[in-house]
């Protein structure tokens, strides 16, 4: 049996652990840790502000999601950001996304739908090129209660890699003009929000094609740039 203290400290670990996860995979996104680069764990407490428990924990998460590899006693390697790696993770995520959709259209209790809708409004309010990281967190955010919403937890693990890497590679190749890739895909997850939450599976369905099948195409361009 646990202590009080115990779990008050073990909590304290997981949110830090938590925290530290959302700082450098922002970093991985956004491009902040170069592509093709090798970084130690101590320049990450450096950039992140936490020690090294919640650092180490929060590298066997992104491990796992594919966004760093860790080398022993060497560091920590940002992955090099690829087209052919950018449609089979599409490929995947096309299949994982609609049944995740579905899934939350069916069983989303009326909580979860609501703060759909909240986030399908955030969605529609970005308009500048300003709103990326905003854009960020709510792509993030959106999936992560989709996960929730599906109520099957072996779905989360497979949806939430396939999400980041993705909008990884997504961001990383926004051209200018991109206010206008930025507003479509915002447009895009909003009707998806939209009609999971008004019950329609098959609508719902579509809509999470119609956005995977946006990523696709943009990726797609970049082949006859």
């Amino acid at each position: 049996m646990f202590s009080l203290m115990e779990l008050g400290r073990m909590n304290q670990t997981a949110n830090k652990t938590d925290q530290a996860y959302e700082a450098i995979e922002d970093m991985i996104i956004f491009q902040e840790l170069a592509p093709g680069s090798m970084v130690s764990e101590a320049q990450l407490m450096e950039l992140t502000g936490f020690g090294r428990s919640p650092v180490r924990d929060a590298l066997q998460r992104l491990a796992a999601d594919r966004l760093v590899e860790i080398y022993p006693y060497k560091g920590v390697f940002i992955p090099a950001i690829s087209v052919e790696v950018q449609f089979k993770v599409l490929e995947l995520r096309r299949v994982v996304g609609e049944f995740a959709v579905r899934l939350a259209t069916r069983r989303g209790s009326n909580l979860q739908k609501k703060e759909m809708l909240s986030l399908a409004e955030e969605f529609e309010s970005i308009t500048t090129v300003d709103d990326m990281r905003q854009f960020g967190k709510l792509l993030k955010h959106t999936y992560s209660l989709i996960g929730e919403a599906a109520q099957n937890e072996y779905l989360q693990p497979s949806l939430s890699p396939l999400q980041g890497l993705s909008s990884r590679f997504w961001f990383s190749q926004l051209a200018p003009g991109k206010e206008v890739e930025l507003i479509k895909a915002s447009r895009l997850n909003a009707t998806m929000l939209r009609d999971i939450c008004h019950g329609d599976e098959e609508r719902a369905a579509e809509a999470s094609k119609n956005v995977n099948d946006y990523f696709t195409e943009f990726t797609f361009k970049l082949l006859n740039r």
